[in-house]
């Protein structure tokens, strides 16, 4: 029996994957949290095999809350699941010895291939991830001969990159779209998490390489 406890800050996907994983023969959901701070609480005297982790949380940075879990728990077995595909973000984990890294668009035949192997003493990277990348600036890791850029944005996200790179700011870009101005700060977040750029420039280059703008 695999015991994992999931953490993932999304309400209704951290309940639909304790869900799912629960019917999965052989796996058995010992817990969730939210977040780190409930997360770090909850950790000591728990018997489990796998802590299923989202990289970004609200109340902490990963590489922090990563830096607190292996002080404690040197030997706990990590899995990244994660809508973040940047290389940045794998590079800065890997050196905590974490057990693997799989994107959230993952079937869950391979979500349990990932964990059996983890157990097994065994390491797990997405295939979409190239994790051996060693350029300075940790580029952009999706492929757009793969992947449309419908596939990896969504509409609203796309419709606030165009604007972005057409230099409105946030405000301009709220008040265009009927929006506020902190969920237009949000969604600038997230593209730039997304996309695993470092910032504007970077997804004014994505865009112009995905043809986006002009």
């Amino acid at each position: 029996m695999v015991k994992v406890f999931i953490t993932d800050d999304h309400e209704l996907y951290l309940e639909g994957l304790t869900l799912l994983l629960g019917k999965q023969e052989g796996i058995q959901v010992v817990g969730t949290a939210m977040n780190g701070g409930h997360l770090l609480k909850q950790l000591p005297g728990l018997d489990i095999d796998v802590l299923l982790l989202d990289v970004h949380l609200p109340d902490i940075e990963e590489e922090d809350l990563l830096k607190q879990i292996r002080a404690l728990y040197p030997d706990l077995k990590v899995l990244y699941l994660t809508l973040m595909r940047g290389t940045r973000y794998i590079h800065k984990l890997v050196k905590y010895d974490i057990q693997g890294y799989l994107l959230k668009n993952a079937s869950m035949e391979e979500l349990k291939k990932a964990l059996q192997l983890i157990v097994a003493g065994e390491k797990y990277f997405s295939k979409e991830i190239n994790i051996l990348d060693t350029e300075q600036d940790f580029r952009n890791t999706i492929t757009i001969e793969d992947k449309k850029v419908e596939e990896i944005l969504s509409r609203r996200e796309i419709e606030i990159l165009t604007l972005i790179c057409k230099e409105f700011s946030n405000s301009e870009i709220a008040e265009k779209l009927f929006l506020s101005v902190s969920t237009v700060e949000t969604h600038r977040k997230n593209l730039i998490a997304k996309l695993g750029v470092n910032n504007t420039v970077g997804l004014v280059k994505f865009a112009l390489k995905n043809k986006l703008i002009d």
